[in-house]
């Protein structure tokens, strides 16, 4: 196949093994600033998929809690293909960090007792959540911690 402008269509989704965490690039500015991204992935490529209101919940779960364990979290957005998420993470190059940062995210979701923003002025489709869906999606990929730096 031709190589692909977007790294994850250049991936061979069938041999990579979820749950996994990887470093899909690094941006760097005209400033020296980095930008380094990261592929999260709960489930298995055209196997199966998270619900979109478990999705839907543990996005926006994930993208309050993680800011308390790392001040440089730039974004962290769901895969359209609903398997995983994208986190995106400024001028840390440390990939135990992330992993430390999502670990401590996980067990902040479990003990959530809310979605934050899951109300119609600040979500967009605020009918579409799932705590607790978003808390056993969390569980299960905290279940397989010990597999997240395996991608093949």
């Amino acid at each position: 196949m031709p190589k692909m402008n977007v790294e994850s269509f250049n991936l061979d989704h069938t041999k990579v093994k979820a749950p996994y965490v990887r470093l899909v690039g690094v941006t760097e500015g005209e400033h020296g600033d980095k930008i380094y991204k990261y592929d999260i992935r709960l489930k298995q490529p055209n196997k199966e998929h998270m619900q979109m209101p478990s999705l839907h919940s543990l996005e926006h779960l994930m993208a309050e809690k993680s800011r308390d364990h790392h001040d440089r979290i730039i974004d962290i957005g769901p895969m359209g293909c609903q398997t995983g998420f994208y986190l995106a993470v400024l001028n840390d190059d440390s990939y135990e960090n992330v992993l430390e940062v999502l670990e401590k995210t996980l067990q902040d979701v479990l003990k959530a007792d809310e979605v934050p923003a899951c109300n119609e002025v600040q979500c967009g489709f605020a009918a579409s959540h799932s705590l607790e869906g978003a808390k056993e999606l969390a569980q299960e990929l905290l279940d397989k911690r010990n597999e997240w730096t395996e991608v093949f």
